[in-house]
C-alpha cells in the first residue's frame, strides 16, 4: 500500500458512503421501521398469517439495511482512530490490522452502493426462481440440482427463507426443473441478473470413460405478484392437471393426487406445484406462480416496445451468462462482466456475492445507455 494516503482514502469512503444514505434516505426508512414495528405489535397481526409474514420481513430487511449502513459508518470513524494509533506508536501490527480493515470497508462500501442501483419498478419484489435441465441428458439433470442448491445455499448464507413449489425429478439423475421463492425484499432486484443459460464443464461422473461433458441448464428469475398486480386470467385460457406428487425414483410422497399441473393455453406456459398439501392449496400457489410468468412476460413486451420506439435495440439476458469449468482447470467466469472466481466449489456453495454485485452494475449500465 506505499505510497496511497490512507486518510484520502477513507475521506473518499466517506463521500460515497454520504451519497449511499441520501440515495437510501435513512430519515424515511427510520420512519418506516417505525410503522411497521407498530403493525407488527398489532395483537391480530397473525389472523392473516400471510401479510403477517410479509410485514416481519420487511422490518427485519429494513432493520438490517440500517445496521448495515450505520454499522459502516462507525467503522470508518474507528479505522482514523486506528491509523492514528498506527502512527503515532509506529506501530506495524496495528498499522497491518488498520490496512486490512480499509480493504474490507471498501468491498463493503460497494456492496451498499449496489444496492442503492436497485431502483427498477419490480426490484423490491421477492423473487420466483425456475430451473430447467438443457443440452446434456444426465449430466444436464445433475447440474440443474447442482443450480438448485447453489441457490438455495445463497439464500441460506443471506438468512432468506426459502420454498420450493415443485420438483420434477429425471430419470437417473438429477432434476428436469424446479421452481422455488426467495423470500426476502429485493430478491428479484438482487437476482434478476441470474437470468440466462449456466454452462458447466467437468469429467461427467456419469460416464464409465471418464470424458469431459458439457451441459447446460436454463435459470428464470421473476418477481413475485402483489395484490396491486392486474394480471387477469380467464378460466376458459386455462388447462388444470391433477396429478400424484412424486420425490427421487420416483416414490409417491402423498396418496392422493394433490399435485397440481396448470397450462395457459395461449401463451403456452405451463406451471406446476405439489409441495402443499391439498389440490387446493396447490392450485392456489400455482396460480400465483403463473400471474409472476404472466407479469414478467407483459413487462418484457412493453420494455421492447419502448425499445422499439426509441430505434434501440433489445438487450436480452436469456443467452448464455456465465461458464463453470471444472475439468482441465478450476474456474469460474461470467461471460458479460468478465467476473471471475478460481474456487468453483465456492461458488456452487452459494459464494454468488461479487458475481451478482458486478452483474447489478452491467444491467444498470446496459439500461442507462438505452435510454
Amino acid at each position: 500500500m506505499a505510497g496511497i494516503d490512507p486518510a484520502e482514502e477513507i475521506n473518499e469512503l466517506a463521500g460515497t458512503l454520504r451519497s449511499i444514505q441520501d440515495v437510501l434516505d435513512l430519515g424515511a426508512m427510520r420512519k418506516q421501521i417505525e410503522e411497521l414495528e407498530q403493525q407488527v405489535a398489532a395483537p391480530d397481526l397473525w389472523d392473516d398469517p400471510e401479510q403477517a409474514q410479509k410485514v416481519t420481513s420487511k422490518l427485519s430487511h429494513l432493520q438490517g439495511e440500517l445496521n448495515r449502513v450505520e454499522g459502516v459508518a462507525r467503522r470508518l470513524d474507528d479505522l482514523k482512530v486506528l491509523y492514528e494509533l498506527a502512527a503515532e506508536e509506529a506501530d506495524d501490527d496495528t498499522r497491518a490490522e488498520a490496512d486490512k480493515e480499509l480493504d474490507t470497508l471498501k468491498s463493503d462500501i460497494g456492496a451498499l452502493e449496489v444496492r442503492t442501483l436497485l431502483s427498477g419498478e419490480y426490484d423490491s419484489r421477492e423473487a420466483l426462481v425456475t430451473i430447467n435441465s438443457q443440452a446434456g441428458g444426465v449430466d444436464a439433470a445433475d447440474w440443474a440440482e447442482m443450480l438448485l442448491r447453489m441457490y438455495l445455499r445463497w439464500a441460506e448464507r443471506k438468512g432468506y427463507s426459502t420454498e420450493v413449489y415443485d420438483t420434477s425429478y429425471a430419470e437417473e439423475a438429477g432434476i428436469k426443473s424446479a421452481t422455488f421463492t426467495i423470500k426476502s425484499p429485493y430478491a428479484y432486484g438482487t437476482l434478476r441478473g441470474e437470468h440466462g443459460t449456466h454452462r458447466l464443464v467437468r469429467i461427467s461422473p456419469f460416464d464409465n470413460q471418464g470424458r469431459r461433458q458439457t451441459s447446460f441448464a436454463g435459470v428464470d428469475i421473476v418477481p413475485v405478484v402483489e395484490q396491486t398486480d392486474h394480471i387477469d386470467i380467464n378460466e376458459d385460457e386455462i388447462r388444470v392437471d391433477v396429478y400424484r406428487s412424486s420425490g427421487p425414483g420416483g416414490q409417491g410422497v402423498n396418496t392422493t393426487d394433490s399435485a397440481v399441473r396448470i397450462t395457459h393455453l395461449p401463451s403456452g406456459i405451463v406451471v406446476s406445484c405439489q409441495n402443499e398439501r391439498s389440490q387446493l392449496q396447490n392450485r392456489a400457489t400455482a396460480m400465483n406462480v403463473l400471474q409472476a410468468k404472466l407479469l414478467e412476460r407483459k413487462r418484457q413486451e412493453e420494455a421492447e416496445k419502448m425499445s422499439e420506439l426509441r430505434g434501440a435495440t433489445t438487450t436480452s439476458w436469456g443467452t448464455q451468462i456465465r461458464n463453470y469449468v471444472l475439468h482441465p482447470y478450476q474456474i469460474v467466469k461470467d461471460l458479460r462482466t468478465g467476473t471471475e472466481a478460481g474456487n468453483p466449489s465456492a461458488v456452487l456453495d452459494g459464494d454468488l456475492d461479487d458475481f451478482i454485485e458486478s452483474e447489478i452494475r452491467w444491467m444498470r449500465r446496459q439500461e442507462s445507455e438505452t435510454h
